[in-house]
């Protein structure tokens, strides 16, 4: 019979938060590539741009295949592939001369691998705190968010000095060889391995639901929209941060001491990163539903201050870190909640699913908040529904997602909504 043992745990947890900051640069610093990507295709920025499409898409629509295969085989040996995967997108971009090339290198296989590694990073690790569910998913997800905190200076220098394809070659190899090895470490817990959830912090599930009777729940599909419309409502913000800031002319005024814009950038990606374990562990003792109600009614607060006192730099750049902070813990929140409710056997398979919210909340939100603006000209109405948007979501997780799951996982309270029912009957094991 094995035993709990904290520091095992622990050291997952590290190895998958080690894993994730090798993977998060083809996301976070595709913009330093994009001209030397054009110039060497000769190129529209637009058709560049489609590989930064196709790396999202990839990521997230076929989150729920790469979770099928990460349960189907070994864990560690998919999220070893993913890593590798990702890695060598870079290497093979490096020497891509053509459009095509760089969709079948940047976008296709820095899209599987990112998507690999994501999934079957996050399904581990709620299935090694069972107890934690929410801070475990919010440090990893903390790591591909400020994973690239540490590669966009050297990135940035070396692109100057020795050019862009010797910089992927680099960054690529060096990033697949650290993912490999920390993902080989990784394992599933074992029976005796991870403690009992206390009863009094979170509500959960005591049986496992297999992804096929977890989609015929209304349950899951309240969780789908909603993740999806926060992600939406987000990215209408956040996506087109840049350009808010440059025609609400604070790009470039000074805050202390730096530009504004840099410095925010800079700062919000700090405070997305830290918001995920730190919501996650607040979900922890506090309730997920509570925490959701919460952080997104304050990121509603935040978005419309930062609309109110959008002409001044120093309460633009340290709001836009409120707005981030309140918007980075869905990734943290929604996966916990989700294996809360559907047990711990088809985690990753079944946030696979979940995950795929992200991805339609990445091609509406940037897209539909340029549309917007260029119908009105201004970006007044894309805050306006951003917050609306924050605001009926925590509305749902209060009234809505909260009675529902009690109901759904047999816990007293009261009435709850038709949205509790399965469809047809209560799944069982899976």
């Amino acid at each position: 019979m094995h035993t709990v043992s904290d520091r095992t745990r622990w050291t997952q947890l590290g190895l998958g938060l080690l894993v994730m900051m090798t993977i998060s640069s083809p996301q976070y610093v595709w913009t330093l590539f994009v001209k030397p990507f054009q110039a060497t295709t000769g190129a529209s920025l637009a058709a560049v741009q489609v590989a930064f499409t196709m790396l999202i898409v990839l990521q997230t629509f076929f989150s729920p295949v790469q979770g099928w295969l990460i349960e189907r085989f070994s864990a560690k040996g998919m999220i070893a592939l993913g890593a590798a995967l990702s890695g060598l997108g870079w290497v093979a971009a490096s020497y891509t001369d053509t459009l095509w090339g760089l969709y079948a290198t940047y976008g296709l296989l820095c899209g599987l691998g990112t998507g690999i590694v994501y999934v079957g990073v996050v399904g581990l690790m709620v299935r090694w705190f069972p107890e934690r569910r929410g801070f475990a998913a919010g440090v990893v997800a903390a790591g591909y968010g400020m994973g690239a905190i540490a590669t966009t200076f050297p990135i940035t220098d070396m692109i100057a000095a020795s050019g862009y394809r010797h910089t992927l070659f680099v960054f690529g190899a060096v990033m697949a060889v650290i993912g490999v090895v920390a993902a080989l470490g990784l394992r599933s817990p074992k029976a005796g391995e991870t403690p009992a959830i206390p009863a009094d912090k979170v509500a959960s599930a005591a049986r496992d639901v297999a992804p096929s009777a977890m989609l015929k729940t209304p349950l899951f599909w309240l969780m789908f929209a909603m993740m999806a419309l926060m992600s939406t409502g987000g990215l209408m913000v956040v996506a087109q941060f840049s350009a808010f800031a440059k025609e609400f002319g604070v790009a470039d005024a000074l805050v202390f001491g730096f530009a504004a814009l840099p410095f925010a950038l800079t700062f919000d990606r700090i405070t997305n990163g830290l918001t995920r374990p730190f919501f996650g562990w607040v979900s922890d003792h506090a309730g997920r539903e509570n925490t959701m109600a919460v952080a997104f009614a304050l990121e509603a607060v935040a978005i419309g201050m930062l609309l109110m006192f959008r002409e001044n730099a120093y309460a633009f750049a340290l709001l836009s870190g409120v707005v981030f902070f309140a918007w980075g813990e869905i990734f943290s929140l929604f996966p916990s909640t989700l294996t809360d409710t559907f047990g711990t056997k088809h985690a990753t398979t079944n946030y696979g699913f979940l995950y795929m919210a992200q991805g339609l909340g990445s091609l509406l939100g940037g897209p539909v908040a340029a549309l917007i603006h260029d119908a009105v000209g201004s970006w007044v109405p894309v805050f306006g529904i951003a917050i609306g948007l924050d605001l009926v979501v925590a509305a749902l997780a209060w009234f809505v997602l909260k009675p529902a799951r009690r109901a759904y996982l047999g816990v007293p309270g009261p009435a709850v909504p038709d949205v509790a029912l399965p469809l047809a009957a209560r799944p069982v094991a899976g």
